[in-house]
């Protein structure tokens, strides 16, 4: 790929949610997007592969966004053409009663890819610092806090800092980690819900509870700036792609993904001396028959 959107959309010094475009505006047509993303699927599919049969690392892919951003869809997209065994997702919804007896990054540690596999989180920890900062009253479900006067700035940077300190120990023991952040407008995100409404097939993707969200898009966006501002380090870094286009959005990510892989040096297993001689006697033993 001729393009290099691994480093066009990873945040680089202070993030502004303002300046961090929606739309893509590139030269890139559609139809070349729709033709680069099947090459990419299949050296994806190899290099899923090779991290496999390595079996020394992992990788953990975040997915944040909005409500009707694309995040399945571009799992979807990207992900279809991988070996399902050795790829997992985990879809995060508000946490259950015994989710919320441990700390907030406990049922996280629990999803994390054994080595050897991809890992992808739509949602994840960052939503502790994201839905729960826009409704503070829900850190009250954590039994921890006895009002939301306790949610002031030095929570906040506690927050910060053991997401940072996760993510460190992650990659310290053999996780890469890659987080996405899919950008899309307030008025592509309008005209995605009315889809939901109009088209019947699309009906079950509609939640009322998505409204009320909706009107307090300002507020996430940012605690969205604040949350990339504090957490993108090189160990884990936040890439901010473009997503009003989701084709291009699928595109983006997937050569993110297919770069941070190649990045890992991944390498497969080399036999010694005696199994590479068991080898040649099993292949005469299967000649000879």
């Amino acid at each position: 790929m001729d393009t290099n959107f691994s480093d066009d959309f990873l945040v680089k010094g202070k993030f502004s949610i303002k300046k961090a475009a929606t739309e893509y505006k590139g030269k890139l047509t559609k139809e070349e997007g729709g033709q680069l993303l099947i090459q990419e699927k299949e050296k994806l599919r190899e290099l899923q592969e090779k991290l496999y049969a390595d079996g020394s690392q992992s990788l953990l892919v975040i997915l944040q966004a909005m409500d009707a951003a694309g995040k399945d869809s571009l799992i979807e997209h990207v992900f279809g053409g991988v070996n399902p065994q050795g790829c997992n997702v985990t879809s995060f919804k508000t946490p259950s009663s015994k989710e919320y007896a441990h700390d907030f990054l406990w049922r996280h540690y629990l999803a994390l890819p054994q080595k050897g596999m991809i890992g992808i989180f739509n949602r994840s920890h960052y939503e502790s610092v994201l839905v729960c900062k826009v409704h503070p009253e829900y850190n009250l479900s954590e039994k921890t806090w006895s009002s939301v006067k306790d949610f002031d700035d030095t929570f906040w940077k506690n927050r910060y800092e053991s997401i940072r300190n996760f993510e460190k120990h992650l990659a310290q023991n053999g996780t890469t980690v890659v987080k996405i952040f899919l950008n899309v407008s307030k008025n592509e995100q309008k005209k995605r819900l009315l889809d939901r409404i109009n088209e019947q097939e699309k009906n079950w993707k509609f939640s009322a509870a998505d409204l009320p969200e909706r009107a307090l898009f300002p507020q996430y966006m940012e605690a969205y700036e604040a949350a990339i501002n504090e957490t993108s380090k090189d160990h884990a870094p936040w890439y901010v792609l473009p997503a009003d286009n989701k084709w291009f959005a699928r595109v983006a990510a997937i050569q993110i993904i297919i770069d941070t892989l190649e990045r890992m040096n991944l390498k497969y297993p080399q036999l010694n001396e005696k199994d590479k001689a068991e080898l040649t006697e099993a292949k005469k033993t299967l000649e000879s028959e």
